[in-house]
Parts: structure tokens; C-alpha cells; sequence
């Protein structure tokens, strides 16, 4: 198979909450394949900027954009710019999510729904206003950041495995209807991996730690790293078949029941 199928070479992709974390390790994987980066982030404009320099010091092409991807007016306005100012999106990564940690029977009904609106309204949102160019190219590559909560369900995190279960199939339905146009829409579940948000709790002897590590037959976190593959693959032409489907990369978790790496 020719690498030429993984080539991103003349694609510009714009990645979501891509200022940090995993959304930018796939983004440096993305423009290590070739892609022109549309780097989008939403907190402030001095930590975008310092995102896009550390981009360029990898030697690759990167842009930023501010903006609220759960205000549509907003999303409107920063796609019309992007489309003047860089180019046409070939592949949009719907990164951007929240979490909150609450029991459901203690939560808030405005914390359920700011958990919805980021980590399932605006994939819709996004998806709706770069799609119209994609189909009038009858060409794009769409990819929604998923989670092992669009499978399963796990204490106190009851409204991020709603919205991320709903994007799960929103992914599927976004396939349905835009293949037509040949648009790819597939789907990342990413596991458990060593991030700096993680760090506190990656210590030999915590119990959550030991945990993952316990419940992952791979016997470890994942390294960021690790999704750029993935990433890769549905954002290219070796993907073109490919529609409504979600890769999980979370080193077996999902593949199998109890502590696998604890057995013998």
C-alpha cells in the first residue's frame, strides 16, 4: 500500500480545542503528514498565540482562531475568516470537550446541559458550517472526538457519557446523510492517556492508577502520541471507504471484561 494514501500534503484541517492535550498531539500529527493547521481555542487569545508558536517551532504551518465553537454566530463568522484567510477545511476534528464530575443526583441542570452543549451541541454546531463547503466539493473528512463513555458508563461522569454516547451517533447519522457528497464521518474513542491533567494521579500506589493500569491489557496509559495514527488515517485518502465508524484507542479496554493484566 502506497504511503501516498496517508499524505495530507495540500489540506488544511482545523482542530478544535486543539491548544493543548490530545487535541494537539493529533494536530501535530496531522501537519506531520502534511496538513496546513487551523488551531482553534477558546479560553484565551495569549495561550492560543503560545500554542501556534510551539506549532511553528515544530517547523509546521499553523493558524489560530478564537472562538466559542458553542456560539453559533461566532462559529459562522471564524469559518468565513478561515475560508478567506487560509483556505477551504478538507478535515475538521471536533476536539473541544469539558468535563464535570458531579453525581447525577447532585448535579445541576445547567452543569448536565454546559457539558452537552460543548461536548455534543457544538460538533453539530461546527460540523453544520464547514460541511455546506465540503459538499459543494463532493470531498471532506470529518472526526468527532469520542470517549470510552459513548460504550460505557462510569461514576459521576453521567453527563459527559450522555453527550459523548449522542456524538457516538451523531457521527453515525452525519455519515448517513453526507456520504452522498463523499464526506467521511468517523469517530476517535480515545482511552486513558498520560497527559498533564493525569499527572497527579499516574503514581504507582494510586488507586485509580492502578486501576487503569490493571484494566488495560496493554498494562499501561496511553502516550498522546498514540492517536495520531488514527487521526491520520480517517483525515486521509487510505479512510475513503471508511463512514460512521468509531476507532477506540484505549489499548484493549473495551475489548475484553475484569483486570486482564492482573491474570496469569
Amino acid at each position: 500500500m502506497s504511503l501516498n494514501l496517508f499524505d495530507l500534503t495540500g489540506k488544511t484541517a482545523l482542530i478544535t480545542g486543539a491548544t493543548h492535550g490530545l487535541g494537539k498531539a493529533m494536530a501535530i500529527g496531522l501537519g506531520n503528514a502534511g496538513a496546513t493547521l487551523v488551531i482553534n481555542g477558546a479560553s484565551s487569545q495569549e495561550k492560543l498565540d503560545n500554542a501556534v508558536a510551539e506549532y511553528k517551532a515544530l517547523g509546521l504551518n499553523a493558524h489560530g482562531y478564537l472562538f466559542d465553537v458553542t456560539n453559533e454566530a461566532k462559529v459562522m463568522e471564524n469559518i468565513s475568516k478561515i475560508e478567506k484567510e487560509v483556505g477551504h477545511i478538507d478535515i475538521l476534528v471536533n476536539n473541544a470537550g469539558i468535563i464535570k464530575r458531579i453525581p447525577l443526583e447532585e448535579m445541576e441542570v445547567a452543569d448536565f446541559e454546559a457539558v452537552v452543549k460543548v461536548d455534543l451541541v457544538s460538533p453539530f454546531i461546527v460540523s453544520k458550517h464547514v460541511v455546506k463547503s465540503m459538499m459543494s466539493r463532493k470531498e471532506g473528512k470529518i472526526i468527532n472526538i469520542c470517549s470510552m463513555m459513548s460504550e460505557l458508563g462510569r461514576n459521576t461522569v453521567g453527563a459527559y457519557a450522555a453527550a459523548k454516547g449522542g456524538l457516538k451517533m451523531l457521527t453515525r447519522n452525519m455519515a448517513t446523510e453526507w456520504a452522498k457528497h463523499n464526506i467521511q464521518v468517523n469517530g476517535i474513542g480515545p482511552g486513558y492517556f498520560a497527559t498533564a491533567q493525569t499527572a497527579p494521579i499516574r503514581i504507582d500506589g494510586h488507586p485509580f492508577n492502578d486501576f487503569i493500569v490493571g484494566r488495560t491489557p496493554a498494562g499501561k496509559w496511553g502516550d498522546p502520541d498514540d492517536l495520531q495514527g488514527a487521526a491520520i488515517f480517517l483525515s486521509s485518502k487510505a479512510s475513503n471507504f471508511v463512514n460512521g465508524q468509531i476507532v477506540y484507542v484505549d489499548g484493549g479496554i473495551l475489548a475484553t471484561i475484569g483486570k486482564p493484566a492482573n491474570e496469569n
